[in-house]
């Protein structure tokens, strides 16, 4: 776990300015291999932080927390504010942000623009003295402040579309794989009483392949009507008033951005990449820009088909983010359906709520089909009962198996009011 010793003062001992070099030599390492940990000594160019209104680091290690109080920075004499972590518990590449507490007081360049995630650059262990700490040092030139949330949130209003009910587009930078330099709008879907209720959080439903959840003929697939379904549900009362996001795919390079796994067929998988993405842009510029709950019992994500592939892994990586997931047509039919492998006995954490759902015409009616649509099934009750010896059974688990449902956008849309009712039941 990381640990912070609260150290106030200069570092006890040399501190050494760490600095990023283009030519990494063999000896040099990751910091956040270091049995002696790390400091991270971080210059506040606006001295915005204050001690009622301490520093701290956002991460991928604290599950994106803007306020984790393990995370929390403490002053230092000379005006700067430090952080001193021991080896971290989990492995992988520290990225992080610095804000004020929340994501309304998050670090920007100069200019106000969000910035990409910080990492650590390597170090050569050999020139550390025995057990000491290496130190890395930053400067924050401005924080983010509550005016220019304010602004950010008109911007979204920029562009009704063609839906029931309200839903604005959030433009969002970056991706994975090739589509890591790209630009897209999340499509924010918002209920019926939102502008009503100033002060009000509302659950969220993340969806992928957001193109297809809303617009009537927006694809030549057709879409889920997740606007008429969400607003008849509401006004029914069989659910809770929930914000949905739909997050567009990248075309081309849906598939290498929504598998994190490789498959043998010559895509490069960069489920990581976007993972790390989704929950270090994506998720934050939603819950700046609009009023989402972020308790995990009220935080879903979902999708179909490869969008389902990517749902479980973000869900499974981030439990403490994602109380709910929902599943459809896993995994893509286009792709070897066979027993749940090596993948899943690395899960060790599954989400509180787990929706799968299944057609038994995945491929189609015809009957050449019709043994890849009993393995199909079968490999869904395999994962089904894998997630039950994981503990997602009874209420946790609501899995489905629709008779003559294809793999398509009319089977996803017929299933998706009992997913709702199952994610998000009124309280």
């Amino acid at each position: 776990m990381l640990t912070n010793h609260r150290l106030i003062g200069p570092v006890i001992g040399a501190l050494a300015l760490v600095l990023a070099s283009p030519f990494v030599r063999a000896q040099e390492v990751h910091p956040e291999s270091l049995e002696q940990g790390f400091v991270i000594v971080v210059d506040d160019v606006p001295r915005m932080a204050t001690k009622d209104r301490p520093m701290f680091l956002a991460s991928n290690f604290g599950g994106w927390d803007p306020a984790k109080p393990e995370f929390e920075l403490t002053p230092r004499s000379d005006g700067r504010w430090q952080i001193v972590f021991g080896k971290p518990d989990r492995t992988g590449t520290l990225q992080f942000k610095f804000t004020l507490g929340s994501w309304d007081y998050v670090e920007t360049d100069p200019d106000g623009a969000d910035i990409d995630n910080r990492t650590l650059p390597k170090i050569d262990p050999s020139t550390l003295k025995a057990g000491e700490k290496p130190v890395f040092e930053f400067r924050v030139p401005k924080f983010r402040s509550p005016a220019d949330v304010a602004n950010e949130r008109q911007s979204t209003q920029y562009r009704d579309l063609d839906v029931t009910g309200t839903v604005r587009r959030l433009q969002v930078t970056g991706g994975a794989g090739d589509a890591s330099g790209s630009m897209r709008d999340l499509h924010v879907w918002l209920p019926p009483s939102y502008d009503d209720h100033s002060e009000r959080a509302y659950p969220v439903l993340y969806m992928f392949d957001g193109q297809n959840l809303f617009e009537e003929g927006a694809t030549q697939w057709g879409d889920w009507h997740a606007d008429e379904t969400a607003t008849r549900l509401i006004e029914e009362g069989s659910i809770r008033e929930l914000i949905i996001v739909g997050v567009p795919h990248a075309g081309a390079n849906r598939a290498q951005e929504y598998l994190p796994y490789d498959v043998g067929r010559g895509i490069e998988p960069h489920g990581d990449a976007f993972a790390r993405w989704f929950m270090g842009e994506v998720v934050p510029r939603v819950e700046r820009a609009f009023r989402v709950s972020t308790r995990p019992e009220d935080t879903a994500i979902g999708g179909s088909s490869y969008g389902s592939v990517i749902s479980l892994h973000i869900a499974t990586r981030y439990p403490e983010k994602f109380g709910g997931v929902l599943l459809e047509s896993y995994p893509p039919v286009d792709l070897q359906a066979s027993e749940p492998g090596e993948y899943f006995d690395a899960i060790s954490a599954w989400p509180e709520k787990v929706h799968l759902g299944v057609g038994d015409q995945e491929f189609g009616a015809l009957p050449d089909n019709a043994e890849r649509n009993a393995g199909y099934v079968r490999w869904n009750q395999s994962l089904r009962d894998r997630m039950s010896r994981g503990g997602v059974r009874g209420a946790r688990l609501n899995f489905v198996v629709s008779p003559g449902a294809r793999h398509n956008e009319q089977a996803w849309a017929e299933r998706l009011p009992a997913a709702l009712r199952f994610l998000f039941p009124p309280k």
